[in-house]
């Protein structure tokens, strides 16, 4: 499925391409508060299908821009990450620069045969944004620390055991349609508590963590029990 099959199988309101080699920029921060307004506005529960890709490594990511950009661009990633709505990214290529960040805030990740993920270092070393919190977060400590500290290329395979990838596929458009729409059918709100459940997992003790997940228990029980049907499944 080509990039236009995949426009076709989806609404082009929910697509995004992310060019790996792209530099920081206010367009760039522009194109994802773009598509989490889109996805927002959505009068229907749909999920986000984020095309990464590049020819090479990021070699100056991010350029030569204002820490004001910076920040801006790391708040629209965390609107993103936390989004009522699924995100799945699809990776061709070398995942590098703007890539890697958007990759890291995703719910599921497809690679395609061959795809590499770039973590690119100069002479001031690897990038300190929030993908050195978010990579410590998702591998742990000993996995991340050679990628934080040096940089790295990892292959397809190195990726899936490391959990950065979760699936390879031959198509990853057509995959990523069909889990579009797979996803799209479970409740945004609930979406959106489980994963904040998982962030939190490895910074909570379990004491501090079960009232939520009780809570969060009580909701789907509830719901079972069909006590949101008066106010429309939104309690």
């Amino acid at each position: 499925m080509s990039t236009s099959d995949l426009a076709q199988a989806l609404s082009p309101d929910t697509i995004l391409e992310i060019d790996s080699t792209r530099p920081l920029c206010p367009l760039l921060v522009a194109d994802v508060n773009a598509l989490c307004d889109r996805l927002e506005d959505a009068e229907v529960t749909t999920s986000a299908v984020i095309r990464l890709h590049g020819t090479g490594p990021a070699e100056n990511w991010p350029g030569a821009v204002g820490i004001d950009v910076v920040s801006r661009w790391e708040k629209a990633l965390r609107r993103l990450e936390q989004g009522r709505f699924a995100k799945i990214v699809t990776v061709e290529g070398v995942c590098s620069g703007p890539a890697v960040d958007v990759l890291l805030t995703a719910d599921h990740r497809i690679g395609a045969p061959g795809m590499r993920i770039a973590v690119p270092v100069n002479n001031e070393g690897v990038w300190s944004g929030m993908a050195v919190h978010r990579l410590t977060n998702q591998l742990g400590g000993m996995h991340a620390r050679r990628l934080v500290l040096f940089g790295a290329e990892l292959s397809e395979q190195r990726a899936m055991a490391m959990g950065l990838i979760d699936q390879t596929a031959k198509d990853p458009a057509a995959v990523a349609a069909r889990l579009a729409a797979r996803f799209a059918q479970l409740d945004p709100a609930e979406l959106a508590i489980r994963r904040q459940l998982v962030i939190e997992a490895g910074v909570t003790a379990f004491e501090e963590a079960l009232g939520k997940h009780l809570a969060a228990c009580d909701r789907t029980l509830r719901r079972t029990r069909g006590e949101f049907a008066g106010a429309g499944g939104n309690a």
